[in-house]
């Protein structure tokens, strides 16, 4: 009599957390009761028109942009390239030197990562237009201009050095500093003018050499990614049956029930193990 009436308590113990679970189970979501700052996912907004609005005036990103529409880099070597007028018209120079001096000041030299950054980064998408060029045409831009994005990287951290700019996002001038070819006297001798010139071609040599390092950084880095996630693949996509809305929401909901039997599993084995050991005592 004892036995059994300790089998009936042990059976409510386990009960009890059950009928919680179940209360749980009907309540409304976390959170319902608290007030929070309003948040729709699916509100529509009234966005500024023009992208250069969507970004802080004293953005990097407006710098970058400036040199390059104000004329200050010299692009007649990159446009000297398209003779041709044949095929699907290539990107805009403008825009993929844009592109790749914020990418590299940022320290992003993976094209991979610059295609995704033409989405989700606000800034990155005000340079480009709102236009997302695909990893393989940025890296084919980098290969095909290779030696005049060089000159381009170092006339934009001379611009930068004269402009009163430590440098240009992260592409600090690594100790080198560049002097302007005018004295604080208007007056230079020959010899001194002479000494002058030669100090500054070798820190513009020296210049040359970290951009030639960083965009054989760049190239090498693409190299590895397309190793690593093959020649059609940018490394961060979804798998296929992931793609559509519809088939996520039904995924999750599967991975969720099956969670939820894993874990009344678990419970019923739990449950198990607690009466066992009463109901071998009773029948012993």
């Amino acid at each position: 009599m004892a036995a059994a009436a300790a089998v009936e308590g042990q059976e409510r113990l386990v009960e009890v957390p059950a009928e919680g679970v179940c209360e749980a189970a009907a309540r409304e979501p976390a959170g319902e009761e608290k007030t929070f700052r309003p948040y729709d996912p699916e509100q529509v907004l009234l966005m500024a028109p023009v992208l250069s609005e969507w970004v802080p005036e004293g953005d990097l990103a407006h710098f970058v942009s400036d040199l390059v529409e104000a004329g200050a880099l010299d692009l007649s070597a990159i446009y000297a390239g398209y003779e041709e007028e044949r095929g699907f018209p290539p990107y805009d120079p403008r825009l993929m030197v844009k592109l790749l001096v914020y990418g590299y000041a940022n320290g992003v030299v993976s094209s991979r990562k610059l295609e995704r950054a033409s989405y989700r980064d606000v800034a990155v998408r005000m340079l480009c237009a709102d236009q997302h060029p695909d990893y393989r045409s940025i890296a084919r831009f980098r290969a095909r201009h290779l030696e005049a994005l060089g000159e381009l990287f170092v006339q934009a951290l001379r611009l930068c050095r004269q402009a009163r700019l430590v440098g240009l996002g992260t592409l600090a001038l690594d100790g080198t500093k560049l002097r302007a070819n005018a004295s604080r006297h208007k007056a230079m001798s020959y010899e001194r003018m002479a000494r002058a010139e030669a100090q500054l071609e070798a820190e513009i040599a020296a210049l040359r050499a970290n951009v030639a390092a960083l965009l054989a950084e760049a190239e090498a880095v693409d190299a590895a990614e397309d190793e690593r996630y093959g020649p059609d693949l940018r490394g961060d996509e979804l798998p296929r049956e992931l793609q559509r809305r519809e088939q996520r929401l039904a995924r999750i909901r599967e991975a969720k029930q099956a969670l939820e039997a894993e874990a009344a599993e678990r419970e019923a084995a739990r449950r198990a193990e607690r009466v066992c050991p009463v109901l071998c005592v009773s029948r012993a």
